[in-house]
């Protein structure tokens, strides 16, 4: 009488094995519509202006090799590279801001949650994510014009020396765009900090409380070193949006007056469709790209939970 062999350990671990490449097979499988898709759209557009930087082409006619020109140009001709400084100043507006301000803001929020007053607050802070950067763009236009409400307001305080046509002024126009950046990332800032507040342990600020630590000392800490990854995320978001801005400058002063308002983005844009130099384009597109990577990467290591 003949019994049916027992599969061996080797045999149960190889099916294994081969069932676990199948899982992973079918995995790639469902993801490959969504590889496919971004890389048409997204991977290989990034490709050709790589190529396109190395050339002089006017996007139309026959394209002339030219090496490292454009780039060296990115750095020497003053336009471009004064682009790359007013980028890395509003940073100041659209990061270090609004963070910092969100972190106060998520702080005092949490000790009026679940009241109708912190409600309001976090709808009014929020606001601004639902409207279109160049919506706001326009409206701060307004808002900053000679009879703007910004010069009202300045006026009607007793401050109508300062009040001037802000976005035309040719020492305040930056950092008046700034603002407007510090306006629209602060709420998405508060709004991330206070997600991350919710999963602190409340245990920890009454331990803290029993030991006498005081809000200030609180916030030191507790709160923050309990928002090391949302912290993380704001900074990282702001960052690539005050690098990488376009709509709100654009649509606000269009890289004036003169240049004293020109970042990248607009630059980008002026030199492809009204200089018509796709070449000089991709390559001051190509070094921002490096410059977004060059700094986000480290911040991610920076604050990655220990």
């Amino acid at each position: 009488m003949s019994s049916t062999p027992r599969p061996t350990r080797k045999g149960a671990a190889a099916r294994g094995r081969r069932r676990l490449r199948a899982r992973r097979w079918a995995g790639w499988l469902f993801a490959l519509p969504a590889l496919a898709f971004y890389g048409v759209f997204n991977f290989y557009p990034v490709l050709l202006s790589i190529q396109y930087s190395f050339y002089d082409w006017d996007g139309i006619g026959a394209s002339t090799w030219v090496g490292l020109k454009n780039y060296t140009a990115v750095f020497t001709d003053p336009e471009q590279f004064s682009s790359l400084l007013h980028a890395f100043y509003l940073v100041l507006f659209f990061t270090v801001l609004p963070v910092t301000l969100a972190l106060i803001t998520a702080s005092v929020l949490r000790r009026l949650q679940g009241r109708f007053t912190g409600a309001l607050a976090r709808t009014l802070l929020f606001l601004p994510q639902i409207i279109p950067g160049a919506a706001a763009g326009v409206a701060w236009t307004w808002m900053y014009s000679d009879n703007g409400v910004v010069n009202q307001f300045l006026r009607a305080v007793g401050l109508g020396s300062v009040a001037r046509a802000w976005l035309a002024d040719y020492h305040w126009a930056l950092t008046a765009v700034g603002f407007i950046g510090t306006w629209l990332s602060t709420g998405l800032c508060t709004m991330l900090l206070l997600a991350g507040i919710g999963k602190i342990d409340n245990s920890l600020y009454e331990a803290a409380r029993i030991d006498g630590a005081g809000p200030v000392r609180q916030f030191r800490a507790v709160t923050l070193p309990g928002l090391r990854n949302e912290i993380g995320v704001c900074v990282t978001i702001t960052i690539i949006s005050a690098l990488a801005s376009f709509d709100v400058v654009y649509l606000a002063t269009q890289g004036g007056p003169g240049t004293q308002t020109m970042v990248p983005g607009v630059a980008v844009y002026n030199l492809a469709f009204s200089d018509s130099r796709l070449g000089a384009a991709s390559a001051l597109a190509v070094v921002l790209a490096l410059i977004v990577i060059a700094v986000v990467a480290p911040l991610q290591r920076l604050f990655r939970e220990k």
